[in-house]
């Protein structure tokens, strides 16, 4: 699934919705609920060509990642999202038109009501818009997935001010990006959904030993969503981690824990089939057990399990011998027995 697909479905539900904007906008504060978030048109609006040039012409279309309108109190705001794998540097110019076209798509619903109005002035009936008409406050949150943004924030950072005066510049509108950038965040207890263990993951991923300690002290990835799963593991660029997906699915629950233990393994560096080192602790090595036992009784053949542990495909046979010839012996008991034989 591509990226772009994959976080949309993500977000798309309003509960992680809500979390988004009381992490990013108010620290964690709980402002908003997914019960007051309105889906709407991710297509935005577009300015009204004159007549004279109009016919013919097609409007131009813009669509946003994400859009929701929001409740607070009697009153309402926009708030979009747009994901980013990549800088683009032309940012804060694509953020003004998004906004931009939704005020002009607000401004356009004002304008049939309007003009069908009574008693209103000339003004009003030619704008569209009354002396008291108001549109909804509008914003884009853009969410950076990569490593480091080094695009502008703001409109100012992409114009060229060279010779400009300086009284002229202080008169042009600069508009900023309200930027969030994944890898970069410090504090991740401020979302209360699993966007915490997918952004952690993500701005984790590049070291393994952090990754490793993060999933096994976080109960929350031994039960993690489908899509929140895929989520991590694509904008990662852990694909393995998808592959091996249905051998550590439960209930609809997936274990990231599991799922990571296996992967995680390096046999060029820890050695045979579950690993020879000796500060390796004997849970680690029950874990890794029990999962070669499930993905056994499952029916992948020995190669498609040492393919996926990457490990050599006699040490897999070996312990699926084992566990077949002894099925009423626990994984401890059997890593007790391997360790004493040095097989492990």
């Amino acid at each position: 699934m591509e990226k772009d697909t994959l976080q949309k479905r993500y977000l798309s539900d309003n509960e992680r919705y809500a979390d988004l904007i009381n992490g990013f906008l108010f620290a964690g504060r709980q402002v908003v609920s997914a019960s007051q978030l309105t889906d709407m048109d991710t297509q935005t609006g577009s300015r009204r060509l004159p007549g004279f040039i109009r016919k013919g012409r097609k409007r131009h279309q813009k669509y946003r990642d994400l859009i929701r309108k929001t409740a607070f109190g009697i009153n309402f705001a926009v708030i979009g999202v747009e994901n980013q794998t990549e800088v683009d540097y032309l940012m804060p110019l694509r953020v003004m038109c998004y906004d931009a076209g939704e005020y002009e798509h607000q401004a356009a619903g004002h304008r049939k009501t309007v003009r069908k109005m009574k008693g209103i002035s000339r003004a009003e009936f030619l704008s569209g818009f009354t002396k008291n008409s108001r549109l909804m406050p509008c914003m884009t949150l853009v969410l950076f997935y990569g490593e480091h943004w080094d695009g502008s924030r703001g409109l100012h950072g992409i114009l060229d001010f060279t010779d400009i005066p300086g009284e002229l510049r202080n008169m042009v509108n600069d508009y900023r990006i309200q930027l969030l950038e994944i890898r970069k965040l410090s504090q991740t207890e401020v979302f209360q959904t699993d966007l915490k263990q997918v952004f952690d993951f993500i701005r984790y991923s590049n070291d393994k030993k952090k990754l490793r300690e993060l999933v096994e002290h976080d109960p929350a990835y031994r039960e993690m969503e489908e899509d929140a799963y895929e989520t991590a593991a694509v904008f990662t660029g852990a694909k393995e981690l998808l592959e091996v997906k249905k051998f550590h699915e439960e209930g609809g629950k997936i274990n990231m824990c599991q799922a990571l233990t296996a992967l995680i393994a390096d046999g060029r560096s820890e050695g045979r089939i579950l690993g020879r080192n000796e500060g390796r602790m004997e849970g680690q090595l029950e874990e890794m057990l029990r999962i070669i036992r499930r993905m056994s009784e499952k029916g992948v053949e020995a190669f498609e399990i040492a393919k996926l542990l990457d490990k050599p495909e006699d040490d897999i046979e070996h312990i699926i011998a084992l566990l077949e010839s002894s099925p009423e012996k626990s994984n401890h008991e059997l890593v007790q027995e391997l360790m004493t034989k040095q097989q492990i």
